[in-house]
């Protein structure tokens, strides 16, 4: 009998998985990890795991925080337009801001990132993103997962979610309801447009406008519509924590992602107090006012929509918020008043609502 010659294999590259890609893209972004290293990561890239030394971070009584998230629909935005370099830091920040408002420091991240065929320099501007975002927290970018999967997604699209740990001590904790009382001030700290949330509604809007994302945006002419809707979330980590070593911190504090200001303020308060709420104050960004009008979208559609305007809210003690305040326009921030604490009317709502959403007092928009 003739000897069976051995045909040609199939090979993975082939079912469409590169891995000479993810290997480059492994060498490209090392750089970009390494500059986030921090006291406890040194941001080694390559092993089966990120390690982290909480001793050297200076903790007596940590407590570890862990939060997750993603960046909603706005990755689509990201990657119709093709501008990939900001929506990284996103990933960042609304994973870290979750972490702050319990009091911790943000330590290190992790991020995964899933395609359907690796296109190496796009994700290492991904990447760039995470790196910067990281930067902007204070914390080590100490790892992460990159998935080839072919047939998952669709040509040229990606999908990330990121994962943050940070540590507070356990004196620290966040919120302190027991400490809130009618009369503790509602501080707001400017967004900077719709940040990570609503974006299937502004795909919405922009698709009954009839316009391209490459057209000037209707509500700043000076950059195009992708670029206008793409500017990344705040990141509010330096500030809050900042007042909080300080001795001028917050009782507790509020990220306005999904849901709005109705439902993200009464995760932080007690069952006997409501934030009133003066929407008057609000910095109601003229992206927000075009997107109202363009889509004929009701205030209170908006309003547990969209931050419209504000992207943390902190509670903070009367005799305290010049000296809270002062420290965030040191840090960058725009802060406002919002409205105050007040007692709880029985059975009534843990947010109250008084004024018009039209931005004509607070923060200039």
């Amino acid at each position: 009998m003739a000897e069976k010659k051995p045909g040609k294999g199939l090979t993975y590259a082939e079912a469409g998985v590169d891995i000479d890609a993810g290997n480059a893209l492994v060498r490209a972004i090392a750089p970009l990890a390494a500059a986030t290293a921090r006291p406890g990561a040194d941001a080694d890239l390559g092993g089966f795991g990120g390690l982290f030394d909480l001793s050297a971070a200076g903790y007596r009584e940590p407590l570890l925080v862990a939060a997750t998230d993603g960046v909603g629909t706005k990755v689509l935005l990201a990657i119709q337009s093709g501008h990939h370099e900001t929506i990284g830091i996103d990933l960042v920040a609304m994973c870290v801001n979750d972490l702050v408002v319990q009091g911790a420091e943000p330590l290190f991240f992790l991020d995964y990132f899933a395609t359907g065929k690796l296109a190496v320099e796009d994700a290492v501007a991904v990447v760039r993103g995470i790196a910067k975002g990281c930067t902007l927290a204070g914390c080590a970018l100490i790892g992460g997962e990159t998935a080839e999967m072919p047939g998952m997604y669709a040509q040229g699209h990606y999908d990330l979610a990121g994962f943050a740990v940070g540590a507070v001590e356990r004196s620290e904790v966040l919120p302190r309801r027991e400490r809130m009382q009618a009369g503790d001030i509602l501080v707001g700290l400017t967004s900077s447009g719709p940040h990570s949330n609503g974006y299937s509604l502004i795909r919405k809007v922009v698709e009954k406008a009839g316009l391209d994302w490459n057209d000037p945006a209707p509500f700043d002419a000076g950059q195009s519509l992708a670029r206008a809707l793409l500017t990344p979330t705040r990141i509010y980590v330096a500030p809050l924590l900042r007042a909080q070593r300080q001795g001028a911190g917050a009782k507790g504090h509020a990220h306005i992602t999904g849901g709005g200001l109705p439902e993200n303020l009464p995760r932080v308060l007690p069952e006997g107090l409501a934030a009133h709420v003066h929407l008057d104050a609000l910095p109601y960004w003229p992206a927000f006012r075009w997107l109202q009008e363009a889509g004929g979208i009701a205030p209170e559609e908006m309003l547990r929509t969209f931050n419209c305007g504000v992207g943390m809210v902190s509670i903070v003690e009367r005799d305290v918020v010049d000296e809270f305040m002062l420290i965030m326009a040191n840090e960058g921030e725009r802060p406002f008043i919002l409205g105050e604490l007040t007692e709880r009317q029985d059975g009534g709502p843990q947010v109250v609502f008084e004024g018009e959403l039209d931005g004509s007092g607070g923060a200039a928009a």
